[in-house]
Formats: structure tokens, sequence, C-alpha cells
């Protein structure tokens, strides 16, 4: 619409572009032809930026090493290496079917809603996806390899990947070995180790895998309670026992957790291993291996840790009937003020998505995360960074929901013909989330307030 200065006569008028795209300016003329020459200039950078050639060296080969070589280099599980443009050129119009679709790197967190500040982020951005989209499009060039960056360094599998941060681990657990046959049914595996340990010790840092590559083809989850004797403690009680100490599976393999915070091991302590294992066509026989970083000695921290397992199952169980939709809902009452440090869902082939909410005291709703398109061959980890993790007061309700698709729809489906009830196995179903929580005092939570208390909204904005 034409706007003109007051006591001026009506302004001269200029239109850009055509049809939809045409607008009118108004006003005076200088205004009006350096607004044209912004607009120019803008223009001319967006065509120059859309055209700029996109190359392997320069653009792709970055993004692949950021997000990309973690898993897909030699020696690791991944199907193929794109390390090398040799090793990654044949793969490039799957990479851009991958990517598009956001199969590629496994992250199946809603960008839309709740925290999105996460630590271990492996997501592509839209503008690495566009990269990736336009290289493959323009027939995947190499470009002048003098600007493909350094080769990435990574440990070997024999080597922890957290001793770059923390040196070796003090100590190193492995449970009895385990062989799984080419052929049959699931199977648990569920040892003791003992802790090598004289006196009580804070742990900061924990790490775990299958002892081999191949143990991760047979191995679908494997769980480190911490038995110990605590008094009032009950061991089976996630949020005040001791707790878990670590779960590994595709997609998760360390905790670290934040300063001044750990777990606590005490002389006399054991490990009792959960580890579920299925066949895949060949004799495996392997172990699980749990690494262990310590706090000096001596050193207490503040606060302590526990990873606890928060249901979606509630108290009617799990019941999925043939050819269904299904919803399940779960609550858990915080009773101490606590840090939230991640949000790991755990569902089996029909799962679909799970949310997690936190509802006040004051009976306001927070959706904190939700994971929209479950991925069951991807039990991923979101780890919230320090200035995201949410504290949450005495008394806030955890509610966690999951979805299941008995469905044809759902690729991963065995046999929607099938009623589903909760179970261990493979084909069964469960839903809970793995959440590290670290319990805070009142007057800590009081002071976290008084550091994070929003603004109060403007009246005339609020809704009537």
């Amino acid at each position: 619409m034409p706007w003109a200065m007051p006591c001026q006569p009506e302004p001269a008028t200029l239109a850009i572009g055509n049809g939809k795209d045409r607008f009118i300016m108004g006003g005076n003329q200088t205004i009006g032809a350096s607004i044209l020459a912004l607009t120019l200039t803008a223009s001319a950078i967006a065509a120059k930026v859309e055209t700029k050639p996109v190359t392997f060296a320069k653009d792709v080969a970055p993004i692949l090493q950021a997000k990309c070589e973690e898993c897909h280099r030699k020696g690791t599980a991944a199907p193929m290496s794109l390390v090398t443009y040799q090793e990654t050129r044949p793969w490039a119009k799957a990479i851009k079917e991958r990517v598009v679709t956001r199969q590629m790197p496994p992250w199946h967190i809603d960008k839309t809603v709740g925290i999105q500040q996460f630590s271990n982020d492996r997501s592509l951005t839209d503008a690495q996806i566009d990269t990736i989209v336009r290289w493959v499009d323009a027939g995947a060039p190499l470009g002048d390899p003098k600007d493909l960056p350094p080769t990435k360094e990574w440990p070997n599998e024999e080597q922890w990947v957290l001793a770059k941060q923390f040196g070796e681990p003090d100590l190193v657990i492995k449970s009895d070995a385990y062989t799984v046959d080419a052929h049959g049914q699931d199977h648990w595996w569920k040892p003791i180790t003992p802790v090598p340990l004289t006196e009580a010790r804070w742990v900061r840092a924990v790490e775990m895998r299958p002892g081999s590559l191949a143990g991760r083809k047979v191995t679908h989850h494997a769980l480190a309670l911490l038995q110990q004797e605590e008094p009032g403690s009950d061991p089976e009680d996630f949020l005040n026992g001791p707790g878990l100490l670590m779960e590994w599976a595709i997609g998760k393999n360390y905790d670290i957790y934040r300063p001044n915070s750990g777990k606590l091991l005490l002389p006399g302590s054991q490990i009792r291993w959960d580890i579920h294992t299925h066949s895949v066509g060949e004799d495996i026989r392997d172990h699980v291996e749990l690494a262990i970083y310590l706090y000096p000695k001596g050193e207490t921290p503040k606060y302590r840790t526990r990873l606890t397992l928060f249901g979606s199952t509630g108290l009617n169980g799990l019941d999925i009937p043939p050819n269904s939709i299904s919803e399940t809902q779960g609550f858990h009452v915080l009773r101490q003020p606590a840090r939230l440090e991640n949000f790991q869902p755990h569902m089996h082939l029909r799962g679909k998505a799970m949310s997690m909410e936190a509802i006040l005291p004051d009976g306001a709703t927070r959706l904190l995360s939700y994971v929209d398109h479950f991925n069951f061959n991807w039990m991923n980890n979101y780890i919230y960074t320090d200035d995201s993790a949410p504290v949450l007061p005495k008394g806030t309700i955890l509610k966690i929901t999951s979805w299941y698709d008995n469905t044809t729809a759902n690729r991963n489906n065995p046999d929607p013909n099938q009623w589903v009830g909760y179970g261990d196995r493979t084909i069964d179903e469960m839903g809970h989330a793995w959440v590290n929580v670290t319990n805070i005092t009142d007057d800590d939570y009081k002071d976290w307030l008084a550091k994070h208390k929003p603004a109060q909204p403007d009246p005339a904005n609020r809704r009537r």
C-alpha cells in the first residue's frame, strides 16, 4: 500500500516484479531507489549463493566428518564407509534419499516442539541437507582435492571413546561371555560381576559396549544394574536406590555426569547384567564391558544422579489389538526437586512415538521432549545441554505417553494380525523412558528459579 509523508503530494510509486510477486513501493523517489537497489543487490547475492558450485571436497566432506563418520568408517558396524570420495560417490543418490527423509543421521526428535538443545545432536540442519542435495543433483563432483579437510582421527574399536577426555578408565568390568546360536529364540544373559573397590568412590562418567563388532550384531541392549547395600534403600527403586549404572543400545554408549554430580559406588557392590540377545544366522560368542571413570579420591560431588526408568504402560498394562494404533500413559511424581539430564525412549517393533511432559504443582503443563518417529533400530539418547536441561520442583508429575502402530503402515511390524502385549522379546512390546535424574535441594531449586524466572506476560496479550 503506498505511503506518504504528512502534507506532501501523493508520492510516486515504483513496481518491482510481476504477477503475484509484483509489489508497489511509494514515497520519496530517493528512498524507493535505495530500496530497489538493496532488493536487487540481495537478489543478486541470493542468486550467486544458489549457483555457487557444491563439491565433495569443500562442502560435503566436512558434513560427513561431523555427522556421519562416527559410524560410517572402516571397522564399524555400518554397511559402508563414507570417509573418502571414492567410498562415498557410489552411495550419493542413496545418501540424498536418506537425508531428505531424515532417516540419516538417526535423530528422531520432533524439531518443532519441546527442548531442542542437545549436547550430542547428530542431526543435519536444513542448510546441510540442502548442500548434500545440491551436490548430488550436480552429479556429485569431487572438486579440488586441496579443499579436503584433514583426515579425522577416530579411536579404534579397542579404545574407549571417553579416553580422549578423561584418560584411560579407572575400572573396566566385563560380564561373563555368552554364546548366541545361529538360530533360536531371544535370550537374556544375567551374570553377576563384583566391582573391585575397597572404599566408596564417585563416578563422573561411564561407557559401555559389546566386546566386539560381532557382538553388536546379536546384542539388542544390555543393562548394568548396580547392586549395593545402602541404609533405607530399595535396590529396585530407581529414584532412590542404587539404580541402573548404565544401559547400552545402538545409539547410546556413554553417560557423562554434569560438574559436581555423579553416581556412588560402595565397597562390596556388584553389577547384575541383563543382556538381551537375538540370533542372526551365525554362532557368535561375546561379552559386554563397562568402563568407569572416577572422581579423584576424596572428591565428593554435591549431587547424586540416578538413571531412572519412567514407564508409560501405567496400571492397565499394555494391550495392542491387531491392526490398530494404541496409546498408553504413565505418571511419576518427583519426590524432590530435580534436574533431568536426558530423554531416551525405549520401545520395540511396534513403537511409533513417545513424549515426556512435566505437570507442575500449579497445574501448568510443559512438553519437554517428543520423539515423533521412533525407530527400533536406534535407541537414541537425547542429552540436554547444561542450559536447556529442565529443572523441576518437588511434586512435579512426569507424564510419559507412548504410541504404537500395529498396522501394515509400520514397515517394521512383523505381523499386524497378532495381538501384542508387554514382554521382553523383540516381538513383544514395552514402553518406558530412561532418564538420568539429579536430585537437588529445595534451596537449590529456589536459587535456580530466581535466576531463570520467566518474564510476566503482557496482560493485553493474555488469553481471555
